[in-house]
């Protein structure tokens, strides 16, 4: 029997991926002025031990300005190298490779966590969370243009400013292969500083880093260019786009940026969409299973770039259907590894592959083949709701 595609091993450059599920990175807001926590080796290292081929860790700031909350987690110092080498060791241990995804806020900064409401912080609510000096964390964006529009006005990026964050996300990657991570995403997508770049709805700027399509993805391509300067060759660098924003940056600008970025080595877009006015975007279709995989079709089959699907890809059949259609070439899950961090060992099952459990770590792969080879009639609990009456 031909083994699935989801678990057959991919290699990118010099990284062999043991299975092609990834771990989407999923903010935490659970940092401690930018330091990982217990609970990232936790979240992390559940992940791992899931059977995950690549788990990438959550959107890490290149400088303090670009935290979204006072939970954001940082790579703006050297300082936050160990906590995140802690997470990479623990990953690789057992089994998995680490990632970690490099991002800014910009004008989506400085503001509650979503679980508190989300609305922007001020002065007295810093304080109170201990965040640090304020004025260490201004809202500053390509253009002084302010969304929603209850939103505080950021401050517009002079043109040295623009080059001077260019560096900081070199500075970031240099940390983070110094950290062990052995695949690096730029964040590039969800309303975020570099997506507030690329759309015409949020950049307004008249310079070189504005106006034209070309300029206004200068930003992106000049951060390619320093992070892959200061990546090594033999590491995957991933870019994540939201391919269509609503707001005029679309699937064929998307396409276009990606052919670019490939020519200065990027080796994986992943395919998001939305962020820039806060609603799902639908031009895919409906919101439902598997609604963002034609943007990685397109990506794929028009520049020849890997790309990686995301977006309720819940079930094993549907992740093996997009690989074996040729619709992407890695499987991204979110919210539903939240549901079931063990999604990989599950999938497996259910696609009739690793009968003694070998992507999971001894502790559990001895527990489960005895139980699967003892009784052979039992269901796990993720096949059926019920047993019935």
């Amino acid at each position: 029997m031909t083994a699935p595609l989801l678990f057959t091993p991919m290699t990118i450059r010099g990284v062999t991926l043991k299975n092609r599920a990834v771990v989407a990175p999923m903010h935490q807001y659970a940092a401690i002025r930018g330091f990982a926590t217990d609970w990232h080796l936790m979240n992390a290292g559940r992940y791992a031990a899931g059977g995950a081929g690549l788990v990438i860790m959550e959107s890490t700031k290149v400088e303090r300005r670009g935290a979204g909350t006072v939970g954001d987690l940082g790579l703006w110092d050297d300082a936050h190298i160990p906590g995140l080498a802690r997470c990479v060791e623990f990953i690789r241990t057992h089994g998995s490779v680490a990632g970690i995804q490099l991002g800014h806020s910009g004008r989506k900064a400085r503001r509650f966590r979503p679980w508190e409401g989300g609305r922007p912080l001020v002065r007295t609510d810093a304080v109170e969370a201990e965040a640090g000096p304020w004025e260490e964390w201004e809202l500053v964006a390509p253009s002084a243009v302010n969304s929603p529009d209850s939103d505080p006005v950021p401050r517009g990026l002079t043109r040295a400013e623009v080059q001077v964050l260019v560096g900081r996300w070199a500075d970031a990657a240099r940390r983070a292969d110094q950290a062990g991570f052995e695949v690096l995403e730029i964040h590039g997508a969800h309303g975020y500083l570099i997506h507030q770049f690329l759309s015409p709805f949020s950049n307004l700027r008249n310079d070189d880093y504005g106006g034209t399509e070309l300029n206004r993805m200068r930003f992106c391509l000049e951060i390619t260019e320093a992070v892959r300067a200061v990546w090594p060759q033999h590491k995957p660098l991933f870019l994540r786009l939201s391919v269509d924003d609503d707001a005029g940056w679309d699937p064929d600008a998307s396409s276009r940026l990606s052919a670019l970025v490939k020519a200065k080595g990027v080796d994986v877009i992943d395919c998001s969409s939305g962020g820039m006015r806060g609603a799902p975007v639908v031009s895919a279709g409906p919101i439902t299973y598997g609604y963002q995989v034609p943007y990685a079709a397109k990506i794929r089959r028009e520049t020849g770039i890997l790309t990686m699907a995301v977006g309720l890809i819940v079930h094993a059949d549907q992740a093996e259907g997009i690989l074996q259609r040729g619709e992407a070439d890695l499987i991204a899950l979110a919210r539903e590894l939240l549901y079931n961090p063990n999604w990989p060992m599950d999938a497996a099952q259910k696609l009739g592959v690793d009968p003694e459990f070998a992507l999971v770590p001894p502790p559990q792969a001895y527990w489960l083949e005895k139980r699967a080879r003892q009784v052979k009639d039992m269901v796990p609990s993720t096949y059926r709701e019920t047993l019935g009456a």
